[in-house]
């Protein structure tokens, strides 16, 4: 089997990090994959101690068959620094699994990512591989979906080549082909919305852009239907994550299947995403949270 690298992108949270990369280095494949760092700089003096911080956990690193850390001088941010960060490595390596320093794993992330990546290299209509399931789903241990999640992801060269940094031209062809709908889960969460507020500079995010990107050229994601991963980024310290506990799930632990019937969409699992999006996104839902809080 060919290990694909790992990707790390860190930035001003060495707890997390220190806590991610321990759980990383209990899954057993850990040992026979290269771990790619990449560091992001500091944007001012308050964050230059905790980017230090950050800095001296890595540098004291070790499990891993190969360790290589880029610190950036500046602060180029977490879209470009995913974005430079995948194209390069994904250019030499053909394929890779990157993870973000809020992310906790099961022992057994690393066996299933590469297991699906490995086995789903050459189709064509799978282009985003996911290790993190939302709480209490019901889903077969692999399943796939027109839909990419950023908690614990990997893809191929030949995928990542869909990859469209301009928001406005997806915003634009999701309107044309009247696919907002379909792409917002039959209105149930804002998919739209968030690209949206990407192309008025609102927000930078890389994710609704990969999203985006996948679903018009009608690619499927292959996703762990019990969570392999947690996030544990939800404490306000993250640069786009609030406070919430919706996102909360056990990590799974032992080796999921990886097994399809068929290459195409999941009706099913279309559908508990509707049904768990109406749930804890519909008005009401935000209003008793925030009542909570």
């Amino acid at each position: 089997m060919m290990f694909a690298p790992v990707l790390l992108f860190t930035y001003n949270r060495p707890v997390h990090t220190k806590q991610m990369l321990d759980a990383l280095r209990k899954n057993p494949l850990s040992r026979e994959s290269t771990l790619f760092v990449f560091s992001d700089g500091y944007k001012n003096e308050i964050d230059r101690q905790q980017v230090e911080e950050v800095r001296r956990v890595i540098h004291s690193l070790d499990g891993f068959k190969d360790i290589r850390i880029q610190e950036n001088s500046g602060n180029k941010g977490l879209a470009t620094n995913i974005i430079e960060g995948v194209t390069r490595v994904i250019n030499e390596y053909g394929k890779v699994i990157v993870m973000e320093d809020d992310l906790i794993t099961s022992p057994f992330f690393l066996t299933f990512m590469n297991d699906v990546l490995n086995k789903f290299g050459k189709e064509e209509k799978i282009g985003h591989v996911h290790g993190y399931c939302y709480p209490n789903m019901g889903l077969p241990d692999l399943f796939l979906i027109k839909w990419t999640g950023s908690w614990g992801w990997g893809t191929w060269e030949r995928a990542w080549k869909y990859f469209n940094p301009d928001g406005e031209y997806l915003l634009y062809e999701l309107e044309r082909r009247k696919l907002t709908k379909t792409f917002d889960f039959n209105g149930s969460y804002p998919y739209t919305r968030i690209l949206r507020q990407q192309v008025r500079g609102d927000n930078d995010s890389w994710a609704i852009r990969w999203n985006a990107s996948l679903f018009l050229a009608d690619i499927l994601s292959a996703n762990a239907g019990k969570s392999l991963v947690q996030n544990i980024g939800f404490d306000g310290t993250g640069t786009h994550s609030g406070s919430s506990n919706i996102y909360v799930t056990d990590l799974y632990d032992r080796e999921l299947l990886t097994e399809v019937s068929e290459i195409k969409e999941n009706e099913n699992a279309r559908k508990a995403f509707e049904c768990y999006y109406r749930k804890t996104n519909s008005f009401w839902a935000k209003v008793k949270r925030r009542l909570v809080k």
